[in-house]
């Protein structure tokens, strides 16, 4: 298997530090407010990483924090009136709701920075006993980024250019540092802010401390993936390398993974372009199988466009899945009926050695790091296999072999693929005309009955001057 390692800028061949486990840290959203579908990305790309190598027999402890404590959210408190744990608190409950509709898997554990502030006064205490940060005047703490040798290998940036180039690159407040490079590891407190006790001020943590911390505690001092956007390379990985290892004398991690950036319609997402989509709002139009899809769709180091062309091609693309299981377990209850005890033929046999090829294309897609728009391309092929092979007089075991393999290779990727049964629109036309006809005929009991039936499935009607109108929930 290889991963395109960051740091060494190609492909490595990937060795985990401890045989049949993988230890993994993906940095994880600031919540105050609801993520939105650069956020997404990661989350579902990095999933998707999980998945495979879980499939691969790996014991992966996967680790996701949530940032909150942060600027953002103090600022949306102080407008709300409220403390800051009740805006973090809320928005992880919904940043939580959308990873599910998402199919993206619980980590192993999801650390809040404010539990851990223990450990982060810990480890800035032997940074500064080890000689690698200082406590300013007004207790601010910094890091002293000369004193890392080996500062700007994963960025690939020269201290020297950092200093002199640009210095909207460098943290504020450079009068008391030593040198403008230095960073925060610790800052006083404001007025209405949270607080910390220190033995430098009544503050709060830098940014980059808290990841270091929770990567130690809940993986250790070496792991085997750091993972995150590549907007986060520089500064955030590079002082997060900076701090660890300083402080731990151990290599940090051992290979990086970054995901490209997300533009809207070939414009990067923001709010004063009115371009900006929480997946809050994508999930209004479209089931997030399809965001699901859309992101896999392409090499996740890729720049990706989002639009609504490309959203109903993906649309149009994992629909194709899904209505090929659907016509294989009807197959299979038809098998089922007509034939239940045969067995597969010699050339069902064949064709499915066949199939199990497009699985092997499949592996041999995620396994060159991790390229998700070849193992989709996998999927398909054998979604056309099956379109082709299967028929009303293929034998059950056959059916099931082939839908088997399918649903396990959308399941790696995430991709829910089996949907329960759900109602059609004609079916529901013909309901409303049957309770239009039985309100006629005063039959409300019955009429009653079929508001009820339809509710359950998810059919909200509303008897209006123009007729009877209706909505799914």
């Amino acid at each position: 298997m290889k991963i395109y390692n960051t740091l060494s800028r190609k492909k490595e061949e990937f060795e985990p530090k401890e045989p049949g486990k993988v230890s993994m840290y993906v940095c994880g959203p600031t919540v105050y407010n609801l993520i939105h579908i650069g956020n997404a990305r990661p989350m579902i790309i990095f999933d998707t990483v999980r998945r495979y190598m879980e499939y691969k027999g790996y014991q992966v402890n996967f680790v996701s924090n949530f940032t909150d404590v942060d600027d953002k959210i103090i600022k949306k408190a102080n407008e709300e009136g409220v403390d800051s744990h009740v805006i973090s608190e809320r928005y992880i409950e919904e940043c939580k709701k959308d990873m599910q509709a998402m199919n993206v898997k619980e980590a192993t554990t999801h650390p809040k920075a404010t539990e851990e502030i223990a450990g982060m006064l810990q480890m800035i205490s032997t940074l500064i006993e080890k000689g690698h940060a200082y406590a300013a005047a007004d207790g601010t703490v910094y890091f002293r980024t000369r004193s890392f040798k080996e500062y700007g290998r994963l960025s690939h940036k020269n201290l020297d250019d950092l200093q002199g180039g640009n210095r909207s690159l460098l943290v504020s407040g450079e009068e008391q540092k030593e040198d403008p490079l230095d960073f925060v590891l610790w800052k006083p407190k404001k007025e209405g802010e949270p607080y910390w006790e220190s033995p430098w001020c009544n503050g709060r943590p830098g940014w980059h401390i808290e990841c270091s911390v929770m990567s130690k505690k809940y993986l250790g001092d070496e792991i085997d993936i750091h993972a995150g956007g590549e907007d986060l390379i520089f500064p955030h990985h590079e002082n997060e390398i900076a701090q660890s290892e300083a402080a731990n004398g151990k290599t940090f991690a051992r290979y990086w993974m970054h995901n490209g950036f997300l533009n809207i319609d070939n414009k990067k997402m923001s709010k004063s372009e009115g371009n900006f989509f929480t997946v809050r709002d994508i999930s209004e139009k479209y089931d997030l199988q399809i965001l699901r899809f859309f992101m896999l769709s392409a090499h996740y180091r890729s720049p990706l466009n989002f639009s609504a062309e490309l959203m109903e091609a993906a649309k149009n693309g994992y629909e194709r899945i899904v209505t090929c299981v659907t016509n294989l377990n009807y197959l299979l209850e038809e098998a089922h009926k007509n034939a239940p005890d045969s067995g597969m033929s010699a050339a069902e046999e064949s064709a499915l050695e066949e199939a199990r090829g497009f699985v092997t294309k499949f592996e041999e897609a995620m396994e060159d790091d991790f390229n998700t728009a070849d193992a989709v391309s996998a999927i398909f092929e054998l979604v056309k296999f099956a379109n082709t092979k299967a028929s009303p007089e293929s034998s059950a075991d056959f059916v099931k072999a082939v839908k088997d393999e399918i649903i396990m290779l959308s399941d790696i990727c995430g991709l829910i693929v089996e949907k329960e049964a759900e109602i059609l629109d004609s079916d529901v036309e013909k309901l409303i005309e049957e309770r239009q006809a039985a309100r006629k005929a005063k039959n409300f009991a019955r009429a009653d009955e079929i508001r009820d039936l339809l509710a359950q499935q998810g059919i909200i009607l509303e008897d209006t001057r123009e007729g009877v109108k209706w909505k799914r929930a």
